[in-house]
C-alpha cells in the first residue's frame, strides 16, 4: 500500500477515534435537554449542534478545527459556575478554569488515540481559546459558538431574564459582536441561521455596527 494511502486511512481512523470518544465522554452529562421530542444529555447535544454549525459556516474546516469544535464544550459539567465566586471576577475566573479543562480533557483524548504533540498542540491552542486576535482556528471556534448561541440558546437565556430592558440587550450582543469575526456578522445578517423573533431585530442592529 502507498505511503500517502496507509497516512490517509490512519488519519480517518484517528478521526473517527477521536470523535467516538469525545461523544462518549459528553454522553456521560446528567443535565439533560429536549430537543425535537428526544432527550439529550446537554453536552453531546451542544457538540452536535456546533458541528453542524461549522459545516454551514466552515465547511472547509480541517481535522484540527472539526475536533476544536465538536470538543469545546468536553464535559463541561464538571466544571460548575458555583465553584466559584458568585461575581464578575469569579464569573472570568471560572471561563479561564474552563478553557484549560476541556484544553486538557481533549489533549488526553486525542493522546489516547495516537495523535502526534504538534497536533494536539494545534488543537489545545483552540479549545483554550488563546491567541482569539492572532489565530484563525481560535476566531473562528468563537464565530462558530457565537452562531449556535444565536440560533439555539439565546430565547432560553432571554426567556429567564425578562427584567433585562432594550439597553441591557444592546450591551450584550454588543459584546458578541466583538468576538465575533466580519464574515460571521454577514453570515448573521444573509438570514443563514435562524434567529428568536423576539430578538431578531437587535440582533441584527448589533451586528450592523
Amino acid at each position: 500500500m502507498p505511503d500517502n494511502i496507509q497516512s490517509i486511512i490512519m488519519t480517518e481512523q484517528h478521526f473517527a477515534k477521536a470523535i467516538a470518544l469525545i461523544d462518549a465522554a459528553n454522553r456521560e452529562d446528567p443535565n439533560m435537554e429536549t430537543c425535537d421530542g428526544k432527550e439529550w444529555p446537554k453536552a453531546l447535544l451542544y457538540s452536535y449542534r456546533m458541528t453542524d454549525m461549522l459545516e454551514r459556516f466552515a465547511p472547509n474546516a480541517d481535522e484540527v478545527l472539526k475536533l476544536a469544535v465538536r470538543a469545546q464544550h468536553i464535559q463541561r459539567w464538571k466544571s460548575p459556575r458555583s465553584d466559584y465566586p458568585m461575581d464578575r471576577k469569579g464569573y472570568h475566573q471560572w471561563r479561564a478554569a474552563l478553557n484549560e479543562f476541556h484544553a486538557r480533557t481533549l489533549a488526553a483524548l486525542l493522546a489516547r488515540v495516537g495523535y502526534d504533540a504538534a497536533f494536539i498542540g494545534r488543537v489545545e491552542l483552540i479549545v483554550g481559546k488563546k491567541l482569539r486576535k492572532t489565530n484563525s482556528g481560535t476566531q473562528l471556534l468563537e464565530d462558530v459558538a457565537g452562531l449556535v448561541f444565536f440560533e439555539h440558546y439565546l430565547a432560553a437565556f432571554a426567556a429567564i431574564h425578562p427584567e433585562y430592558n432594550t439597553a441591557k440587550w444592546n450591551d450584550i450582543l454588543r459584546r458578541i459582536r466583538r468576538k465575533l469575526s466580519d464574515r460571521a456578522h454577514q453570515f448573521v445578517l444573509a438570514g443563514h441561521i435562524k434567529l428568536p423573533e423576539s430578538m431578531a431585530g437587535l440582533i441584527r442592529q448589533a451586528m450592523n455596527e
